[in-house]
């Protein structure tokens, strides 16, 4: 799998590509020129704070103006209220999903900065999404105010990831207890416990064993404020034996973290260690370059402070 397209950029993706697939906004009103159902990424958003029915109604102009059997990639962007909990978005979906038989791709929240930041993006109970759409093998979600994931068990979901200033731990529990038989890359931002991130290194014991992730190829645990506890625990993961790429980027790491993670099992078999946004030390960064020879490493964007590390996204 190429994992080039995911970084820590919080894009707006209303322009570009997404899930391989030009981002196309849906149409606006009827009889407007579109492109092949299938052959772009289709984006649904309405202006912030208007009236609460334009979600919906732009929703039900998407099904009328566009053949949604053929549509492979979902991206919901701004909601008129950003902030407001209210599942309308997963309820219009779920309640169409024989619409979208086609449907590989969904990303929710993809909403501009200067509208709401991360923090502020709420969102409900996802789990409905994996349950109406069984053929899904892409769910992203951004922000994580409000957020549930409950265990299920999925059998062709293979990118399953979360972007947050502040992950909840009721998310990575639920994460951790879903059997995810063909999941190949799992990404989680935690970022900081005063917007909500209250998992602890033992939250991630069933992530880190790999016992429901048997295809798992790369696993990001990032921005985090207790990223050097994590890296200690994925010294000794049983997971990483199976791991291409590891990603423990955009954190509070510091040389103690790198020392844990360097004095564990062996990480030559990796392709990619990712520990961009760190607070590393020249010599330590020297040892992580030296111990993984053939890999690729990004410790890109050092950070300096006198006082503690802090996360790469978090309001």
């Amino acid at each position: 799998m190429d994992y080039s397209e995911f970084n820590d950029s919080v894009s707006d993706l209303d322009e570009g590509s997404y899930a391989g697939l030009p981002i196309v906004s849906v149409p606006e009103r009827k009889g407007q020129k579109i492109p092949a159902a299938g052959g772009a990424a289709w984006r649904i958003s309405v202006t912030p704070y208007e009236k609460v029915e334009a979600f919906e109604e732009q929703f039900t102009l998407f099904l009328e103006e566009v053949d949604t059997t053929e549509v492979k990639a979902v991206i919901i962007g701004e909601r008129p209220d950003p902030v407001d909990g209210e599942d309308a978005v997963v309820r219009s979906l779920v309640d169409n999903a024989s619409r979208f038989p086609a449907l590989r791709s969904l990303f929710l929240g993809a909403m501009r900065q200067e509208i709401c930041e991360i923090s502020w993006i709420e969102h409900g109970d996802v789990t409905p999404l994996l349950e109406a759409f069984p053929l899904l093998e892409r769910l992203e979600v951004r922000g994580s105010e409000g957020l549930r994931l409950r265990p299920i068990r999925h059998g062709n979901l293979r990118i399953l990831r979360f972007e947050s200033g502040g992950l909840p731990v009721e998310v990575v529990r639920g994460v951790g207890a879903c059997d995810l038989p063909a999941l190949e890359y799992l990404e989680l931002w935690f970022g900081m416990l005063e917007y909500g991130g209250d998992a602890t290194v033992e939250d991630l014991e069933p992530i880190l064993s790999g016992g429901r992730l048997p295809a798992l190829r790369h696993l990001g645990l990032q921005n985090s404020e207790i990223q050097d506890e994590i890296a200690a625990a994925v010294a000794s993961a049983p997971v990483v034996a199976r791991l291409e790429s590891l990603s423990l980027s955009m954190g509070s790491l510091t040389d103690t973290g790198a020392e844990a993670l360097l004095s564990g099992q062996p990480l030559t078999h990796l392709r990619r260690l990712d520990l961009h946004h760190h607070f590393l030390s020249d010599a330590m960064m020297s040892r992580v370059r030296k111990a993984l020879p053939g890999a690729e490493t990004d410790l890109s964007g050092r950070e300096r402070t006198s006082g503690p590390g802090y996360v790469a996204v978090a309001e």
